[in-house]
């Protein structure tokens, strides 16, 4: 099984996946955000399949540094917009995978999903 796993590199949270994978055997292929952007049509994709909600960043720098009216009264729409625009809103790792995909990183689902 090959993982795509989509994130930014120096992301704590996106090595701890990194570093699982390999020590899993899990091939993955790696995709940065920083360089290259995050794919419209995958996003779409993964909020139908996840819901934005799961999806924003509302931890990060990012997130916080958005004036109070882009913060408020978010939907789908406005989240969907925000993430292609700001990248690292999207709550990372996001990792493709044959039964779907997996928001964050948690050991236990990560190793239920792919083992």
């Amino acid at each position: 099984m090959t993982v795509t796993l989509y994130g930014i590199p120096n992301c704590d949270t996106v090595k701890k996946a990194r570093k699982w994978l390999e020590a899993q055997g899990i091939a993955h292929d790696f995709h940065d955000y920083k360089k290259q952007g995050v794919p419209a049509r995958r996003l779409s994709q993964w909020i139908s399949d996840k819901g934005w909600e799961v999806l924003l960043n509302r931890r990060g720098t990012t997130f916080h540094k958005l004036d109070e009216a882009e913060k408020s009264d978010i939907d789908a729409a406005r989240a969907e917009a925000l993430m292609i625009a700001h990248p690292s809103m999207i709550k990372r790792p996001v990792a493709e995978h044959a039964g779907g995909i997996l928001v964050g990183f948690n050991e236990a689902d990560w190793a239920a999903a792919l083992q």
